[in-house]
């Protein structure tokens, strides 16, 4: 059987921390000693520091690109940069540490293998930290780092290290978070960033780039629900392919071979996988998170929005979703009964809102009942009802099957996103 290729193919990581914990500086580092920014970028950001009456080169202008974000000293937008070594190739999401800026951090974090939580050695586990670790629990991110920044500034102190950590992993202990690891860094001075650190010979654990190359990402993967959400249907009409009937989209959990029996939702047709052709040619797997194109045995009545699946290993198929929902939008707030079109895979329906159960409080994560005005950044348990079935399962089981995405029908702005409970 075909090995999960992601090991040595790409990772995707999130950086979150409060505003000034140097999560930009922290991105600049990496990618400066990895040397992977060209000359002229570093030329300009010199440049620029120089201008500003900078001491040194200030490596955060990396990747604060908007206007307002360098004269603001902030990250508002998500910003994706793309780096590799010789193990890896990665992307990461620079995510915003302000509150109003929750919605940001969702959209960056939603596809990341691993979270970077940045907090200052100074100021220790604070509300914007707890936030960001509930946030990465909810979004089922199944690798934590927490690197505990601006050690230089506490004269490499073993002590605060210790204390900190201790903190976090009381408040850890309450969440859904599997892997959680601590390095001590100083983003500012490259410590134990891609160099080991001489200045802290008590920490033996390794550095965040050694970390972020060898972490074992290829179980992250659902591999034991196979599902296959059909995204097109591939019909040449010449002679030469006269009878193909090909279903391409990408594989969302489980492994698929040529011979299996599969089942196909919603119309309970049964049939054997034929072939399986990649962007190689034939295979004879398929697996997470490859997009292929599936041929059956039998020509049976299949289009997008349809999901391929093993007879005894179905999701579920039902119109009323309960989720947790992220709100993102800032005009209008979520509405008992409201209308939204709703996106799931590769399907698209209308749904009403038949419940808001309550409001999720980031800080406590207590539930609130009595305020159930949902407004941009909040969190909240709602029943939605949709217009036909969706193959769904819970997000804590697959990301891809387990997520929804809800859209203004006025507007077509997506309003907000949800995991299914």
């Amino acid at each position: 059987m075909k090995e999960i290729q992601n090991d040595n193919g790409l990772l995707r990581f999130t950086t979150a921390g409060s505003v000034d914990d140097g999560k930009s500086t922290l991105i600049g580092r990496l990618l400066y000693d990895s040397k992977s920014i060209y000359q002229d970028q570093y030329e300009a950001i010199e440049k620029v520091s120089e201008r500003r009456g900078e001491e040194g080169v200030n490596l955060a202008l990396l990747t604060d690109g908007l206007k307002a974000e360098r004269e603001q000293g902030i990250t508002i937008d998500v910003a994706y940069r793309y780096f590799s070594t010789p193990k890896r190739k990665f992307i990461i999401a620079d995510t915003p540490g302000h509150i109003q800026y929750t919605r940001n951090m969702v959209t960056g974090a939603s596809t990341a293998n691993v979270a970077l939580i940045l907090i200052d050695v100074r100021n220790g586990v604070i509300e914007q930290t707890k936030r960001h670790a509930i946030i990465s629990s909810l979004l089922q991110i199944p690798h934590l780092v927490v690197c505990i920044n601006k050690m230089d500034l506490v004269n490499y102190s073993q002590e605060q290290y210790d204390k900190i950590k201790t903190e976090f992993e009381q408040f850890a202990s309450k969440l859904d978070v599997v892997d959680v690891s601590f390095i001590p860094i100083s983003a500012l001075n490259g410590d134990n960033v891609v160099s080991r650190s001489m200045n802290m010979s008590w920490y033996e654990g390794s550095t965040l780039l050694y970390y972020l190359e060898n972490v074992h990402i290829a179980s992250d993967h659902n591999l034991i629900d196979n599902r296959f959400p059909v995204q097109y249907i591939i019909r040449p009409y010449n002679d030469e392919y006269h009878d193909y009937r090909g279903y391409a989209g990408r594989v969302a959990g489980g492994t698929f071979s040529v011979g299996d029996e599969v089942v196909a939702l919603p119309s309970g047709f049964h049939s054997k996988i034929k072939s399986i052709q990649g962007s190689k040619g034939n295979q004879t797997d398929a697996i997470p998170p490859e997009s292929v194109t599936i041929l059956l045995e039998d020509d049976i009545d299949i289009g997008r929005g349809d999901m391929i699946v093993r007879p005894n290993n179905q999701p579920e198929v039902t119109q009323d979703i309960d989720v947790m929902i992220c709100w993102f939008d800032n005009n209008k707030s979520l509405l008992l009964s409201g209308k939204y079109v709703i996106r799931h895979s590769t399907q698209e329906a209308r749904c009403i809102i038949k419940e808001i159960k309550y409001k999720l409080d980031i800080e406590t994560l207590s539930r609130d009942q009595n305020n159930l005005v949902i407004k941009v950044n909040d969190i909240a348990r709602v029943m939605l009802r949709s217009t036909k079935p969706l193959f769904i399962d819970a997000y804590k089981q697959n990301r891809i099957t387990g997520s929804i995405i809800l859209i203004d029908e006025a507007t077509n702005n997506t309003v907000g996103v949800g995991m299914v409970i």
